[in-house]
C-alpha cells in the first residue's frame, strides 16, 4: 500500500487538470446516483480535504443517509484517480466563504467565480443556494497507463479501512 504523502500531491494534480468527476452517492432506496460534479482538493502535507459546492438538492438527502462519495476523474484512458470519503456539510458563514474564496482563488478551468455563473442562489457565500460539504477521503487510488510501459495503479487507505 502507498503513502498518501506521496499519493496525495498526483491525486490533487490529477484532479485539477481533469477538472470534473462522477460523484456517486447512495439514495435513501439504496441505489446508486452519480452525477457530474467539480470539487477542489487540498493537500496541506499531512491530510487531504475535498470540497463540493452545490445547491440544495436530493443529493444533500443522499449525505444525511450515507455520509459516504465517491469521485472518479478519468481521462480517455491514460489516467483516472478516485477518491472514496466521508462528506460532510458545511453550515457555518466562514467555512461557506472560505470554500467560496478558493474556488475563486484558483487558475481557470479548475477555478471560477461562483457568482458569477448564472447558478440560482449563488449571490454570495452565505447564501442559502450555496451549499457546502467536505470530503475527507478513507481511500485513494492513482492509476497512470503509459504505452510500452505498462499500468501504475497506487492505493491508499486510511488506518483501519477494509481492503
Amino acid at each position: 500500500m502507498t503513502d498518501l504523502s506521496t499519493l496525495a500531491p498526483d491525486f490533487v494534480d490529477a484532479a485539477h487538470s481533469l477538472v470534473y468527476c462522477s460523484v456517486g452517492t447512495v439514495d435513501r432506496a439504496g441505489r446508486p446516483r452519480s452525477r457530474v460534479m467539480h470539487p477542489i482538493w487540498e493537500w496541506d502535507g499531512s491530510r487531504l480535504t475535498g470540497w463540493l459546492a452545490t445547491t440544495p438538492s436530493p443529493k444533500l438527502s443522499d449525505f444525511a443517509e450515507r455520509p459516504y462519495v465517491s469521485c472518479t476523474y478519468l481521462d480517455s484512458w491514460a489516467v483516472a484517480v478516485v477518491a472514496d470519503s466521508h462528506v460532510e456539510p458545511i453550515t457555518d458563514d466562514a467555512g461557506r466563504t472560505r470554500v467560496w474564496e478558493l474556488f475563486r482563488a484558483a487558475p481557470p478551468p479548475l477555478g471560477f467565480d461562483p457568482g458569477a455563473i448564472g447558478v440560482p442562489g449563488w449571490d454570495a457565500p452565505a447564501a442559502p443556494g450555496f451549499v457546502v460539504a467536505r470530503m475527507d477521503p478513507w481511500r485513494v487510488q492513482v492509476r497512470r497507463a503509459q504505452p510500452g510501459v505498462g499500468v501504475e495503479l497506487r492505493t491508499w487507505r486510511a488506518a483501519g479501512e477494509p481492503r
